[in-house]
């Protein structure tokens, strides 16, 4: 979650894939996204009111990360977020 600005970016890549990626000013990586990508684990119960939206997305992407960005150069720092949907995104949706 952040409170400054945020950025949405989508990018069509090979084999019918999609590129998702968020940018928000806040450097803060929320799990699943702060480990490395494999079987993502639920931090929130099934039965809370929210909390579990990186969770799906993680677990129907094909892949997934985040890091957090720096100052640098441009000065604008915070995380950037991102995950890959390709082709059988839809059937794992279908058999969830």
């Amino acid at each position: 979650m952040t409170t400054g600005p945020a950025t949405l970016r989508l990018r069509a890549l090979a084999g019918a894939r999609l590129r998702v990626s968020v940018w928000d000013a806040n450097p803060h990586i929320p799990p699943p996204f702060d480990k490395c990508p494999g079987p993502p684990h639920p931090v929130h119960p099934a039965h809370a009111d929210g909390g579990r939206g990186l969770f799906l997305v993680c677990h129907y992407a094909d892949a997934w990360g985040g890091y957090p960005l720096g100052g640098g150069l441009f000065g604008r720092g915070g995380k950037l977020l991102w995950c890959e949907i390709g082709p059988h995104a839809a059937d794992r949706v279908a058999a969830a």
